[in-house]
């Protein structure tokens, strides 16, 4: 499965929710690398800290900030279970070459009007991608969420409206995605039955589930 966590808006969460997914995935036996497509390379800048702080390896960071990473991505997948594309913000040209790379897209949205109007452009080139891959799947994902507040609800409702539609589970607001992020962890290392890791593992049991 070679799973891409795409926005043309930056700041929604990406790189945090690609390593937490990668790291839920790990935990439970799968074969996982995380392709870094961000210019930025938070992913692999995760991977550093982590070294530095003498954590085992808990699966693979590969940087590859390229508009030609579709042609890559599939030999890359070949040798494992789920590869995981930490996509750009705002670079087009990835953006596309990271579409025609999965077999599911899932665009992290916060509750904000902001959000909304960017998605909208994410939408459009879903769309452009499907001319070439007919099959490619799609899901929104409520992301940085108060469950309970009206605007988190209401972005729900306009997700589920739209075409591609989103993710049943969320993820919630938590300092600790922060923290783990910081040194190197992923969030259910630092709180194995605490609330962040039980909203990552069904969001990633909510993705392999659409795969299947």
């Amino acid at each position: 499965m070679i799973v891409a966590l795409l926005n043309q808006k930056g700041g929604v969460g990406k790189t945090t929710l690609a390593l937490n997914l990668a790291g839920r995935w790990a935990d439970q036996g799968r074969r996982v690398t995380v392709l870094d497509a961000d210019p930025q390379a938070s992913a692999l800048d995760w991977a550093q800290a982590r070294h530095h702080a003498g954590l085992p390896r808990a699966f693979g960071v590969v940087g590859l900030p390229r508009d030609t990473l579709h042609h890559e991505a599939a030999d890359l997948a070949r040798g494992v279970d789920h590869l995981v594309i930490d996509g750009p913000p705002r670079v087009a040209a990835l953006m596309r070459s990271a579409l025609l790379a999965a077999d599911l897209v899932v665009v992290p949205v916060q509750p904000s009007p902001l959000d909304g109007w960017a998605s909208a452009e994410m939408l459009r080139l879903i769309e452009e991608a499907r001319v070439f891959r007919p099959a490619l799947r799609a899901r929104f994902v409520l992301n940085r969420c108060g469950a309970r507040t009206l605007i988190a609800r209401e972005t729900a409702q306009a997700l589920a409206r739209q075409d591609t539609g989103a993710l049943v589970h969320t993820i919630g607001q938590r300092v600790l995605f922060a923290e783990a992020m910081q040194s190197g962890h992923v969030a259910a290392e630092l709180e194995p039955t605490g609330a962040a890791a039980r909203e990552i593992a069904a969001v990633a049991a909510e993705i392999e589930e659409l795969v299947r």
